[in-house]
């Protein structure tokens, strides 16, 4: 390439450079005709969830909860929750009946999970192991488990977050700054992923790309190849404290991050970039728990401050409050289908909001 053409495309390159800025400093041709025709159609729409229901039945805090494999049946989606009480619950959230309650030997738990097949849930905590449970089969008149079905017993730090992949594998992150693939079977580790420089705070699969999140109090979000056992694909920072949760956007091209900095920043697979930025100036407190609605528009975050909010993806506003808890919330995710998202505090208690 001659000289020429080099310095014709450095002034390409400057004139595409001004075009961008003016298009990102000025306001768009299409945001004056929405003005000038009708108002600003842009704008983030506004909406307001309540409390649908109410779940009661914990006499301790609320650290963990997850919804169970979507139901055929609408009236009968399922969740698992995990108390300071020494129990799992297993609810119906829509007639808010405690379905299965599961007593565990240690009360310090952390996380909990329900298998695809809805046939088991698991725990763990400051135990270091991962338990087992197997739920009674439908219809069956018993409604407690006290016997566990298998433990999992690798890491030297406490247990913050357990997900099943199968009935035969689970993802676990730990304390110990490690996270496991475990073949459930031979109750032994397949892979360790040990790229982490402090604790790894929760892990999120998305199973169909073969890949998984995690999230440490090295301020970081990691993503991971577990089919191929491959170490660490992505590593997104800028953050500047713990990052305590991460969800996947509905395609698996992005996720979310939530942070003790009160922001929740949203990175791109593909540009390996941030996208977006999650902040406002009134909340000062840490992000416990993120996640997206089943379109992706919208963002779910749980904070410290007792409240959840819901950010609009595209425009970086917060479009609704949830308003309720009487203490932290310290655990959020949307039903499968969207149609709702549930809450579970430190208030003892859980709400499912629509």
């Amino acid at each position: 390439m001659s000289s020429t053409d080099v310095e014709q495309c450095h002034k390409e390159i400057e004139e595409l450079k001004k075009q961008i800025a003016e298009l990102r400093d000025g306001e768009s041709e299409r945001e004056k005709f929405l003005a000038e025709n009708g108002g600003d159609k842009l704008q983030a729409p506004r909406i307001r969830l309540t409390t649908r229901r109410l779940l009661k039945g914990h006499f301790g805090k609320i650290y963990a909860m997850q919804w169970g494999p979507a139901s055929q049946n609408s009236n009968a989606q399922k969740l698992v929750s995990a108390s300071q009480d020494g129990k799992l619950l297993v609810w119906n959230a829509w007639t808010t009946i405690k379905l299965c309650a599961v007593a565990l030997r240690s009360s310090w738990v952390l996380t909990c999970a329900f298998s695809p097949s809805g046939k088991y849930v698991a725990s763990g905590g400051l135990d270091n192991t991962v338990s087992l449970y197997k739920l009674p089969d439908e219809g069956s008149k018993e409604t407690t488990v006290n016997n566990v079905s298998a433990e999992l017993v690798h890491h030297e730090g406490y247990l913050s977050c357990c997900r099943f992949l199968s009935d035969q594998e689970m993802l676990t992150s730990s304390g110990d700054a490690t996270l496991a693939l475990w073949d459930i079977e031979t109750r032994t580790p397949k892979s360790i992923f040990a790229d982490h420089a402090a604790d790894v705070m929760t892990v999120v699969p998305f199973e169909s790309k073969g890949i998984f999140a995690s999230a440490s109090t090295d301020g970081t979000c990691k993503v991971w190849d577990y089919r191929q056992k491959k170490g660490c694909i992505r590593t997104f920072t800028g953050h500047e404290a713990d990052v305590n949760s991460v969800s996947w956007f509905p395609d698996g091209n992005a996720l979310a991050t939530g942070s003790d900095d009160s922001c929740l920043r949203l990175f791109d697979m593909r540009a390996y970039s941030l996208l977006n930025k999650y902040q406002n100036d009134k909340l000062l407190c840490g992000v416990t728990s993120v996640d997206f609605s089943s379109s992706g528009r919208f963002l779910f975050a749980g904070y410290d401050d007792y409240c959840a909010y819901v950010w609009d993806t595209a425009k970086t506003s917060i479009v609704d409050e949830l308003k309720g808890h009487d203490n932290r919330v310290s655990a959020l995710a949307c039903a499968p289908g969207g149609k709702a998202v549930c809450t579970a505090s430190w208030d003892n208690n859980l709400r499912v909001w629509a």
